[in-house]
C-alpha cells in the first residue's frame, strides 16, 4: 500500500536537502508550492500519489489561476509537481507523471528593470567612509561589476575573492560554482572594506553586519535601497536590477550572448535570451532618433503639404 502523500512529499524534501544539496530558499519554494499540492489533494479526498490524475492537475492549474497566481508562478508550481512525481518514479512508487504535458497559462513577458550608464555611476558614486559605507561600497560595486545573485553575494567568504587576480568564485543554483571576474573598481572598494572589516573569530564571511554576523539577504536588500534613495536618483534600487543592469550593458557593448550567459550562471541559453530584448530597445530608440527615414516630421513640414 502507498504511502500517505504528505509523507512521500516529506521524502521527496529530505531527499533534496541530503542528497541533491539544494540551497535553503530552493528548498522553500519547493515545500511551499507542494504544500499548496497537498491543500488541493485534502480538498478532494486525494489521498496518495497514485490517486493524483492528468485531469486533477488541470483542475489544480485552474483553480491557481482563478484564484490570480501568475503564469511564471503557476509554472513553477507544475516544475515542482513533474520534480516529485520524477523521484516517485525512480523509487519506483509510481509509474506516470500526472503533470507531463500540462502547460501553465501564457502571460505578458515582463522585461527586468535596468539602470543606464549614467544612473549606475551616480548610484556607485562613493558616499562616504565610515565601515558601513564602504562595506554598502563593495556589495554594491560587486553585483555590478560581476553580475551576482543576492544569495551568491550574501554567501561569499572572503576567501572567495582573489584580491591579487582580481577574481570571486561564487556558487550558484544547484549548487554550482562559478569563477568571476572583478573590475578595478569593485575590487578597490573590496579592498577598502576588508581594511576595516572587523577581526571576528570563526566568522569567513565577506560581508558581516553590525552584530558580527553573515549579513542577510534582506539586510542586503535594504542597505541598497537606502542607499538608492538618498542619491539625487531618489528611487529604489534592489540587487537583481544591478544584475540586469550588468547583463543589458554588456551584451549590448559585446553581443556576445553566450559569455553573457556563463557570467550570470544561467543553465539555458533561452533566460539570457530576454537581454536580448532589452538590447533591441535600446537600438530600436537610436533608429527612431537618427534614421533619415524614421525621424517624425515638424507639424511646419506637415502643413506645408
Amino acid at each position: 500500500m502507498s504511502a500517505p502523500l504528505p509523507q512521500q512529499v516529506q521524502e521527496f524534501l529530505d531527499y533534496l536537502r541530503q542528497v541533491r544539496q539544494y540551497s535553503p530558499h530552493t528548498l522553500s519554494n519547493y515545500g511551499r508550492d507542494l504544500d499548496r499540492l497537498l491543500a488541493f489533494c485534502e480538498q478532494h479526498k486525494l489521498q496518495t500519489a497514485t490517486d493524483i490524475s492528468p485531469g486533477h492537475v488541470r483542475q489544480f492549474v485552474s483553480q491557481m489561476h482563478r484564484q490570480g497566481k501568475q503564469g511564471k508562478t503557476i509554472q513553477r508550481q507544475l516544475s515542482a509537481v513533474r520534480s516529485f512525481y520524477n523521484y516517485l518514479s525512480r523509487q519506483k512508487i509510481t509509474h506516470h507523471n500526472p503533470a507531463n504535458g500540462i502547460q501553465a497559462p501564457k502571460q505578458e513577458q515582463r522585461l527586468p528593470k535596468t539602470l543606464d550608464a549614467d544612473q549606475v555611476e551616480l548610484y556607485l558614486t562613493v558616499q562616504g567612509n565610515s565601515p558601513l559605507d564602504l562595506r554598502d561600497q563593495a556589495m554594491a560595486e560587486l553585483f555590478y561589476s560581476s553580475g551576482l545573485r543576492l544569495s551568491e553575494l550574501a554567501n561569499l567568504d572572503i576567501n572567495d575573492v582573489d584580491q591579487a587576480a582580481g577574481l570571486v568564485t561564487v556558487t550558484g543554483k544547484g549548487n554550482k560554482t562559478r569563477t568571476l571576474p572583478v573590475g578595478r573598481l569593485a575590487k578597490a572598494a573590496v579592498a577598502a572594506w576588508l581594511a576595516v572589516r572587523p577581526e571576528i573569530p570563526g566568522e569567513h564571511a565577506l560581508f558581516t553586519s553590525t552584530h558580527g554576523k553573515r549579513i542577510s539577504v534582506r539586510n542586503i536588500q535594504e542597505r541598497l535601497r537606502k542607499r538608492g534613495r538618498e542619491t539625487t536618483m531618489h528611487q529604489d534600487i534592489h540587487p537583481h536590477m544591478l544584475r540586469h543592469s550588468f547583463a543589458s550593458h554588456l551584451l549590448e557593448s559585446s553581443g556576445d550572448l553566450r559569455a553573457v550567459q556563463e557570467l550570470l550562471g544561467h543553465a539555458n541559453i533561452s533566460t539570457t535570451q530576454i537581454y536580448t530584448h532589452l538590447d533591441f530597445q535600446h537600438l530600436s530608440k537610436v533608429y527612431d532618433a537618427a534614421h533619415p527615414r524614421a525621424k517624425r516630421r515638424s507639424k511646419d513640414e506637415d502643413k506645408g503639404e
